[in-house]
């Protein structure tokens, strides 16, 4: 069968994908930007890629007539403060094109609303429901609360609370409940409701076993790691002060957080569990999907993670916007040095910055870093998904990857942080030589102050970094 999968370069979308294909269907990748689509080798016979934003409808032309079957995982969540008009924008221009196709059943993962008071994230799911349900197909909604899964926006955010803070003053929300699910069972509910005729014309709540507070996953997540937390609520508390607590705490944006606190407030809890016999699928504890998590983590297997996304800083350029780095008008510091071990060179920029940090006055990065998130912007948090590798269209600390050719020796960063203009840095290893390339294009005077106000640290920082990443060895 031929499927069309949107939002394939995302957190669900890129784990969905080899299952789909494993089950021996077609896979037609929606994707905005193909420059930041890396599928697995052994995945590329059996898909085919298009460029399409449902926000824009002349692109739709791009979607084949023939597909069978549809998953629709887009979401605008954290892009932006109008993110209910868009989301419904989207979703009625999906529904309109895909209704012209022969399409025979869709499915859409969205949000648990079981409450009569919703908050304008959740009612914002709910709205996408409504409209997707009005096509020419069978449609099947699965509607999920917490989703926990090495990488998920949910279980980076409470693994930051919980490893960063021995004491939590918290907002009263804590005290909502929510049933978790383990990202291995939303992806096994997604892949087997394709075309299972019960799951036709009707929408499901999808859970683990345990229903919990905030506050007891907090709690049960500390025990997993052997950590002594304690936790206070209190109860005044607003939503805003809510939202950098938790901004200035995690590695979330900030319009993620404003969006996650107004939802915590309301109940995600499951209805029933009739999807579960209808597919026969038992869904793991709370516990066991922290487990699953961290041996991805430790094993360096982390398929997808929310940072990735371009939600993650605002970014809502396509990265092939910026992949020819400018000169007229740029500011440039430029340094190069006879290589002494090419491929040892090439390893040790491949594992830069996250843990590994850059090599060279990592206190000032932090400094840098600490000034970015003050001013709103994503600061280090972010790190990286892979310590090991590195895709085009991925976020390192406040860098997106723009282009990454290991054989080539290339490694094009995009700077995310907050500044007056855009700023690159490019690393090359070619002609025998090391080559390291910061380009600042200012946005007017003020740019040009800020250019003239760092470069004293530029000196310190660039010739230290590149002499670092010239060695013999990489440990």
């Amino acid at each position: 069968m031929k499927i069309l999968l949107t939002g394939a370069t995302g957190y669900i979308g890129k784990r969905l994908l080899p299952v789909l294909v494993d089950q021996g269907h077609q896979v037609v990748c929606c994707v905005r930007d193909k420059d930041r689509f890396n599928p697995q080798k052994s995945l590329l016979k059996s898909i085919e890629v298009v460029e399409v934003d449902f926000l824009e409808e002349e692109t739709l032309s791009a979607i084949p007539q023939d597909i069978d079957g549809a998953y629709y995982l887009i979401h605008s969540m954290s892009s932006s403060d109008e993110y209910t008009d868009l989301e419904q924008k989207s979703a009625e221009n999906f529904q309109k094109t895909l209704s012209q196709t022969a399409v025979k059943h869709v499915i859409y993962l969205g949000g648990i609303v079981n409450e009569d008071s919703l908050s304008k994230h959740l009612s914002s799911r709910k709205n996408v429901e409504e409209e997707l349900s009005k096509g020419s197909y069978h449609f099947t909604a699965l509607r999920a609360g917490i989703i926990i899964g090495s990488g998920s926006a949910s279980f980076e955010i409470i693994r930051d609370l919980v490893e960063k803070l021995p004491v939590m003053i918290t907002p009263k929300w804590l005290k909502t409940r929510c049933q978790p699910i383990g990202i291995y069972d939303v992806i096994q509910f997604l892949s087997q409701s394709l075309f299972e005729s019960k799951t036709f014309d009707q929408n499901f709540d999808i859970g683990g076993p345990d229903i919990l507070t905030y506050k007891e996953m907090l709690l049960r997540f500390a025990r997993q790691r052997r950590l002594k937390r304690y936790i206070l609520t209190v109860p005044v508390m607003t939503p805003r002060l809510s939202s950098y607590w938790l901004y200035f705490v995690t590695s979330t944006s900030y319009m993620l957080a404003k969006a996650l606190v107004d939802s915590m407030k309301v109940e995600v809890v499951c209805r029933d569990n009739r999807i579960n016999e209808i597919l026969n699928i038992e869904p793991m504890g709370y516990e066991k999907a922290l487990e699953r998590a961290f041996r991805k983590i430790e094993s360096n297997s982390v398929v997808s993670s929310w940072k990735d996304a371009y939600t993650s800083s605002g970014f809502e350029s396509d990265i092939s916007e910026f992949v020819n780095v400018p000169t007229f008008g740029c500011y440039t510091d430029k340094r190069k040095v006879p290589v002494k071990n090419r491929a040892k060179c090439i390893e040790k920029i491949w594992a830069i910055g996250g843990e590994n940090g850059w090599y060279y006055g990592n206190w000032l990065w932090k400094l840098r870093g600490f000034m970015d998130k003050a001013a709103g912007g994503v600061g280090l948090r972010r790190g990286r998904t892979s310590p090991i590798t590195i895709y085009a269209g991925d976020a390192l600390d406040f860098w997106r990857v723009l282009y990454a050719n290991k054989t080539e020796g290339r490694l094009l960063l995009l700077a995310e942080m907050k500044l007056p203009g855009e700023a690159w840095l490019e690393f090359r290893v070619e002609d025998g030589q090391l080559i390291q390339n910061a380009t600042f294009r200012p946005l007017g005077l003020l740019g040009r102050l800020y250019w003239y106000s760092v470069l004293p640290f530029h000196g310190f920082i660039f010739k230290g970094m590149i002499n670092a990443l010239n060695v013999d060895d990489i440990t």
